[in-house]
C-alpha cells in the first residue's frame, strides 16, 4: 500500500471512530460555518475575527487547505492551512479547533490525519504549525499522538490577542514540524502511540531543566544534560483563572528553559502525560 493509500485508509478509520465525516470545503456557506465555529470556540472581539469568510474563500481558491468535520449536518471541527516554504512542498497549518460538544471524541485527530493525506496527495512532505507550549493536552496530542517534533520556541509570536483564551497572556508558541513520511509518524497515524516516560528518562540520566514545587510553582533546574525534562502545569487554563500571577510565572520559566535548549539545536521528541517535555540534544 502506498503512503497516500495508507494515509487515506487511516483517515477513514479515524473519522469513523470519531463519528464524523471529514470534507474539504470549497463554498462560501461552508466557510461561513468555519468562521462561526471558531468564534464559538475562541470568543474573539467581533471587530477582530480569527478568520473571515472572504479570507477562507481566497485561501481555498489559491490552493490552501480548508476542511471540516461534520457530525450529520453539523460542523463540529475545522482546520485551515496555507502553503509554506518551499511552495508546494510544505503546508503551514494555521488554525484548528473542535467545538466543546465534540471534545473527547478524537475529532481533532481525524482532522489532522485528513490534512496529512491531503498534503501527501499533492506531493508535499511536511506540515508545520504552532501551539501554546503551556497547554499540556495539546503537547501530548502533537508530540505523542501525531509524533511531530517541536523545533523552535517563538516568544510572544502573535503579540497581544483579545480573544477569551489568549487575552492577558503573552502568546509564546512552539513550532511543530510533522514529517509526513517519517516511519514514526506513519505508526502514530495507525493509532500506535508511544508516550514519553519521564521517570524512565530520569533513571537513564536525564536532568530536570524545569520542575514543580510542592505547591505547583515552577522550579528551575539545570539545562546541562543530553536529555532534559521540562515541566508544565497540568491545567494552565484553570491556573489562569485561579492564579493568573502564577500562570505568568510559568510562562516565563518555560520560556527560559526551552528557548536556549531549542536555539542550541535540541528538539522536543517526547511528552509524558504527567506534564513533562522530553528534550534531546542529539535528536537531530
Amino acid at each position: 500500500m502506498t503512503d497516500i493509500h495508507a494515509a487515506e485508509a487511516a483517515v477513514a478509520r479515524a473519522a469513523k471512530a470519531a463519528g464524523v465525516e471529514i470534507r474539504e470545503l470549497a463554498d462560501v456557506a461552508g466557510f461561513a460555518e468555519v468562521r462561526r465555529l471558531y468564534d464559538g470556540i475562541w470568543g474573539p472581539d467581533p471587530r477582530n475575527p480569527l478568520v473571515t469568510t472572504k479570507l477562507l474563500r481566497a485561501l481555498s481558491k489559491s490552493g490552501g487547505y480548508v476542511a471540516g468535520a461534520y457530525d450529520g449536518g453539523e460542523l463540529v471541527g475545522a482546520c485551515v492551512g496555507f502553503s509554506g516554504a518551499p511552495a508546494g512542498a510544505e503546508l503551514h497549518s494555521h488554525i484548528a479547533g473542535v467545538c466543546a460538544a465534540a471534545l473527547g471524541r478524537r475529532v481533532g485527530y481525524a482532522l489532522k490525519l485528513h490534512q496529512r493525506a491531503w498534503v501527501l496527495a499533492r506531493g508535499g512532505s511536511a506540515v508545520e504549525w504552532t501551539f501554546d507550549p503551556l497547554v499540556a493536552r495539546n503537547a501530548y496530542f502533537n508530540v505523542v499522538k501525531l509524533a511531530a517534533t517541536a523545533v523552535e520556541y517563538l516568544p510572544d509570536f502573535y503579540g497581544e490577542m483579545d480573544d477569551e483564551i489568549n487575552a492577558g497572556d503573552a502568546t509564546d508558541r512552539l513550532l511543530i514540524r510533522w514529517e509526513l513520511r517519517d516511519p514514526r509518524v506513519a505508526t502514530a497515524c495507525e493509532g500506535r502511540h508511544r508516550a514519553g516516560d519521564a521517570r524512565a528518562e530520569r533513571a537513564g540520566g536525564a536532568v530536570v531543566g524545569l520542575g514543580r514545587t510542592a505547591d505547583g510553582a515552577p522550579a528551575p533546574g539545570t539545562l546541562d544534560g543530553d536529555t532534559v525534562l521540562v515541566a508544565v502545569p497540568p491545567d494552565i487554563a484553570a491556573l489562569r483563572s485561579a492564579a493568573p500571577d502564577l500562570a505568568r510565572r510559568w510562562r516565563t520559566a518555560l520560556r527560559e528553559a526551552l528557548v536556549p535548549l531549542l536555539a542550541g539545536g535540541a528538539r522536543v521528541t517526547g511528552f509524558d502525560r504527567a506534564g513533562w517535555y522530553i528534550v534531546g540534544r542529539n535528536a537531530g
